[in-house]
């Protein structure tokens, strides 16, 4: 089953405009709405998208405020963290999903900090979907790495926080970590990487209270080789959700096709799309 990719244009309750990319089957089964990993645009997932499509599964690709189709970017004027994101962007993407497919089961889901923010955002809304995916995510909380790895994390939870306030902005490309990203931005992921506890500035909700209370399946997909994201880090984050039904997979490059890294399955995303749909019904 071939689908089109279309467009649908958001804007946010503070102006912030992007475009919602979109592949949606005939008849679907359900809807996903997709969050992206930190510094990637949602045009990388089409192909994911159309892979989940083609099982009947419409899929719509949030944008991060200052990535792709956003007409913000990151700068010294020009800084948002975690409430933005939370609070102004997702809810006028999940309106666009309601409005666009009506009568589905509605599923969100997100790779790295995606997945991290999916489940922040459903502790704030529990009512938003009926079911969460994860790909390649976990909690950035240092003593959920292996080591040595670990002990080197600290370093960068300070450091890269540090670095953004003097230059008014993460300069990602150059330090090969996200790409350019609002210091607010860093500075919420880097409390979460210290401390093991999500929040943000201007958020008053108790985020790790309010995903303690969420009750709903979980389909998580670690891969083998992934050091961004590996399964202690993945079972740290789902410990947040005790009341969650999870279930998890671990993918292979055999499996996969193609490396079993943090990114190299956005290209080759047949494997990762029947291994989240093959226990859905």
């Amino acid at each position: 089953m071939t689908t089109q990719a279309r467009e649908f244009p958001v804007v946010a309750d503070d102006g912030h405009v992007w475009s919602l990319l979109a592949h949606i089957p005939e008849r679907p089964r359900a809807s996903l709405l997709w969050l992206p990993a930190l510094g990637v645009a949602a045009k990388h997932y089409l192909p994911f998208a159309e892979a989940l499509a083609a099982r009947g599964i419409a899929v719509f690709l949030h944008e991060w405020r200052g990535n792709g189709s956003s007409n913000l970017r990151a700068d010294r004027e020009h800084d948002w963290g975690y409430r933005e994101l939370l609070l102004r962007d997702l809810p006028a993407s999940e309106a666009t999903v309601a409005r666009t497919l009506t009568h589905v089961r509605h599923l969100i889901g997100g790779h790295s900090l995606g997945g991290q923010l999916a489940c922040c955002r459903l502790g704030l809304v529990p009512d938003i979907a009926q079911g969460l995916w994860l790909v390649a995510s976990g909690a950035p909380y240092w003593r959920a790495f292996p080591a040595p790895r670990r002990y080197l994390l600290p370093l960068a939870y300070r450091f890269l926080p540090w670095l953004a306030r003097l230059r008014g902005v993460l300069p990602g490309r150059m330090v090969g970590f996200g790409g350019n990203e609002a210091r607010g931005v860093i500075r919420d992921w880097a409390r979460s990487g210290l401390t093991g506890r999500y929040a943000g500035k201007g958020i008053d909700t108790d985020l790790e209270a309010a995903m303690s209370r969420l009750q709903l399946p979980v389909r998580a997909l670690v891969l083998a080789d992934d050091w961004l994201g590996p399964e202690s880090s993945l079972r740290f984050l789902l410990s947040k959700l005790p009341l969650s039904r999870a279930d998890i997979d671990a993918l292979d490059a055999g499996q996969l096709g193609t490396a079993a890294d943090h990114f190299s399955w956005m290209k080759r995303p047949e494997a990762v799309a029947a291994a989240l749909t093959n226990r859905f019904s």
